[in-house]
């Protein structure tokens, strides 16, 4: 046998391209020299070199993003939360002060309360359906703001112009995760945000299969104070992870639409069964922000929904076993329609106080509606309601 070497023996020569991005697990990538390399890093040409700092597979589903959400140079992340912590730890230093919605994702308040504090970040939380109560936050040292448009998961909509118009007068930085509603219904750089994220792995991927978060910023100065945190602290995405997630994005239109139209529906016949409480739906007339969600959202309630039942742990225990067929998980944004309690998932670590004062209750479910025909899913619905009310 001659021998060879191993590598880089380099990809066959073709006269046509694939018609699928190709998958790139390759941790490093080669330079012809030192000059060559030097060259790549001083921003002269374009290139890879090794994977934690950037790869093909993340730049493609990058720029995916950004074409949805009207920007450039957006950042993939390895998760949601990894994008969430890129924005409060690369963009703030001790002594900084940081105002948070308070009905955040609970990872996100959890992270506002006990671990920026720590690292002598001081946070303050208010409601963000409220400008004036943000105003009135706000501190000298204020650095930056984080909202979400649509909270999680009593869905209130965020006085978001409000908001935005504070944040630029007290020279504060907005920062707002688009992953509840998407840049289907919105796209908060033109509210005037200077940061947007996503949970990735929610709705734009949309499929549950992968782990992802992406980020953007307005200016190339954030940006670049973005992208040295997350190389620095490895929050690379998986290739494999970013491959999938942007065939799933090819869909995501269609299904933010058929999903919503599911999602209308499904909340109105809630709102008409013995045994539920309360629904909540943003373009609802019984909505306390439908004004806003008319204005905000130009009228697309989105695939989320929460609903109340009467009675408390017992009826929503036989509501979700009697569901057959809907997921009792912790996620949204999937093609199968998902069932979440908060109290016992998400919102868990703020106690049963805590949760009362943002109406989350024993009873309270939130669902992420998916593609699902509206007549199966209704009727797997009332299965579960004629369960509850055996139950009370």
């Amino acid at each position: 046998m001659k021998p060879t070497l191993m590598r880089p023996v380099g990809l066959p020569p073709s006269a046509s391209t694939p018609l699928v991005t190709p998958l790139m697990p390759a941790v490093a990538y080669a330079s012809e020299t030192p000059d060559a390399l030097d060259a790549q890093y001083d921003g002269h040409v374009r290139g890879y070199t090794y994977a934690r700092e950037g790869h093909p597979n993340a730049d493609v589903l990058a720029r995916r993003i950004d074409a949805l959400e009207g920007c450039s140079d957006g950042l993939v992340t390895g998760s949601g939360m990894a994008a969430v912590t890129a924005a409060l730890l690369g963009l703030c230093r001790s002594g900084d002060h940081v105002v948070g919605g308070d009905q955040l994702y609970g990872r996100s308040l959890r992270m506002m309360k006990e671990d920026l504090p720590r690292l002598g970040i001081a946070t303050s939380m208010a409601d963000p359906t409220d400008a004036a109560a943000f105003a009135a936050a706000f501190r000298p040292e204020t650095r930056l703001a984080l909202i979400e448009v649509v909270s999680n998961p009593t869905l209130r909509i965020a006085d978001l112009a409000g908001i935005a118009e504070v944040c630029k007068a007290r020279g504060v930085l907005l920062v707002v995760d688009n992953t509840f509603t998407t840049p289907a219904a919105i796209t908060p750089f033109d509210w005037g945000a200077d940061v947007v994220l996503h949970s990735v792995t929610k709705l734009l991927a949309g499929h549950s299969d992968v782990t992802l978060g992406w980020i953007a910023a307005k200016t190339p100065e954030l940006t670049r104070k973005l992208y040295d945190f997350i190389v620095t602290t490895g929050m690379t995405p998986s290739p494999f992870d970013c491959w999938l997630a942007e065939r799933g994005m090819l869909s995501f239109g269609l299904r933010f639409a058929h999903a919503q139209q599911t999602a209308r529906r499904l909340a109105d016949h809630l709102a008409g069964q013995k045994g539920v409480r309360r629904v909540l739906y943003p373009t609802r007339d019984d909505h306390p922000d439908r004004a806003r969600a008319q204005r905000v959202l130009r009228g697309l309630g989105g695939n989320m929904m929460s609903f109340e039942l009467d009675g408390g742990r017992a009826q929503a225990n036989a509501f979700a076993a009697a569901a057959k067929g809907i997921a009792f998980a912790p996620t949204l944004g999937d093609v199968g329609t998902t069932l979440s309690h908060p109290a016992s998932s998400s919102h868990r670590a703020l106690g049963a106080e805590a949760r009362a004062g943002l109406g989350i209750t024993e009873g309270f479910f939130r669902v992420s509606v998916g593609l699902e025909e509206a007549e199966a899913l209704i009727a797997t619905f009332d299965d579960g309601l004629r369960a509850a009310g055996a139950a009370a």
